[in-house]
């Protein structure tokens, strides 16, 4: 399969020029007028998108947007940084680091945050929020069928497959990211270390930030030339040609840092979170279930770090065992339908949040199916609601930060002990996906043989992850209707 973007014109500029040895017959006007127009491809800034061109990108991102974070942040790589050149690495893995502090989903963060660079406050609301939609209308859709039918075998037989592909996507977008973000072996090893950490010391994600944040300080100040940008930096991004938003761009008007700004941003944050609580209790009691499951996962959105499985298990224990929302085994088939899902695994409380809905005493006149879609909403609207405000408030005084090193070097650290987190991740899946009954029982061979199919398609070939998530979907259909 032939590989788009800038790497697939220099192959091709590769191949033109061969055609220029003794042996080769002379080439033709449209052989020439290709090599023009890939070398002026790679050479030019590429044009500035329109709002219409970024809505559509946005919105695609967020139906394919498979693999959880580290497969959505490799996506947007691959499209942003390396294909269509809106921004430049360096400012791409800076735009990250700040994402990873944050509690939240940091892909959908990272989105938000290249949205507004390009344009403005409507870019970023826009590009957030069509991160998000596409998984929440299809979570709703799907919460709907399971309420209404059980478990479904066709279903059942759909996730089988789709699990050993998202497998094999989660390697090779911790391995993409690492390439790019680990320049040194220091760097490596910090990665190492943070696997160790959180795979078999079960250190907590948070602390594994703050230990690595302190890292970067402290390296930032006695050893700088680990944590600055290098030459194999600038060779990446040499490679990938000029972009939009490159590493040099004078920062535009609306990326200043102003207090009044900040100011306003968090006022009105504060009257969009206030106004729909106010209304909930008003209406329906501080009492009303969806009452309760505001104020539960707007703390849920502010516990986040490290992802959404570092809140699972604080969703599960307010949700199951406090609330009673839902039951074990429907927490654990809402968690595969966020898995197999595109959008944020934290989507996994639109589930959580139709199954209470239906389940709860409704006001008069609400059918139950109305309420379950209310509290999905409500719920998303919490769990997401602080994400758009961090970026918003603080994606300028980042911006004004990018050549600071006492503020990058610590955030090169993070970045590169999150690798090692999300290669435990992929050891999560693995371990799950190929011994679903625990490693003493005998392991799942159909699926340790899909896995290796998708990790060759995506690591050989170069298969897109949809076509990858689609073949291992009819696949797994085939062997469960054989077994």
């Amino acid at each position: 399969m032939a590989q788009r973007g800038p790497a697939g014109a220099r192959r091709v500029l590769h191949g033109i020029q061969s055609e220029h040895s003794p042996f080769a017959p002379r080439p033709s006007a449209f052989l020439e007028q290709r090599r023009v127009n890939a070398v002026s491809s790679l050479d030019s800034t590429p044009a500035a998108p329109s709002f219409a061109a970024a809505l559509r990108y946005w919105l695609r991102l967020g139906f394919i947007s498979f693999g959880g974070p580290a497969g959505q942040i490799a996506v947007m790589h691959q499209e942003l940084v390396e294909r269509r050149r809106w921004i430049s690495e360096g400012r791409f893995l800076h735009a990250l680091n700040y994402c990873m502090l944050l509690p939240g989903p940091e892909a959908q963060q990272l989105a938000t945050y290249i949205g507004w660079l390009l344009h403005r406050t409507p870019g970023g609301i826009a590009a957030g929020v069509l991160f998000v939609l596409p998984s929440l209308l299809l979570l709703i859709a799907l919460s709907w069928l399971y309420v209404s039918y059980g478990t479904l075998p066709l279903v059942a037989a759909v996730f089988y497959g789709l699990k050993p592909a998202v497998t094999a996507i989660v390697v090779q977008a911790a391995h993409r990211i690492g390439t790019r973000a680990l320049a040194n072996g220091w760097l490596w090893a910090l990665a190492a270390a943070s696997f160790m950490a959180i795979a078999v010391l079960h250190v907590p994600f948070p602390y594994i930030v703050l230990v690595a944040a302190l890292v970067g300080a402290a390296g930032g100040r006695w050893a700088p030339q680990l944590f600055a940008k290098g030459a194999a930096h600038d060779a990446r991004r040499a490679s990938h040609g000029p972009a939009l938003i490159d590493d040099d761009t004078p920062r535009p008007a609306h990326a200043r840092f102003r207090w009044p700004r900040l100011l306003l941003v968090a006022a009105v944050g504060l009257l969009l979170w206030s106004a729909p609580m106010a209304a909930l209790h008003v209406l329906r009691g501080a009492n009303d279930t969806l009452s309760h499951m505001g104020w539960f996962f707007t703390k849920a959105a502010l516990l986040t770090f490290g992802g959404a499985y570092a809140v699972l298990p604080y969703v599960y224990q307010g949700a199951v065992a406090h609330y009673g929302w839902l039951t074990p085994a429907q927490m654990i088939d809402g968690l595969a339908l966020g898995e197999t899902t595109p959008g944020p695994l934290i989507m996994v409380v639109a589930f959580v949040a139709f199954l209470g809905g239906h389940g709860a005493l409704a006001p008069a006149g609400v059918s139950p199916l109305t309420n379950a879609i209310l509290a999905a909403m409500l719920v998303t609207w919490f769990t997401f609601l602080p994400s758009f405000l961090f970026i918003l408030a603080g994606a300028p005084l980042v911006e004004s930060s990018r050549d600071a090193l006492h503020f990058t070097a610590p955030l090169t650290a993070i970045t590169a002990a999150v690798v090692g987190v999300v290669f435990s991740l992929a050891v999560f899946f693995a371990h799950h996906t190929f011994w679903p009954a625990g490693l003493s029982a005998p392991a799942d061979w159909p699926s340790m043989a899909l896995a290796l199919a998708a990790f060759i398609a995506l690591f050989r070939y170069r298969v897109g992850i949809v076509p990858v998530l689609t073949v291992s979907a009819l696949v797994g259909i085939v062997v469960m209707q054989l077994s």
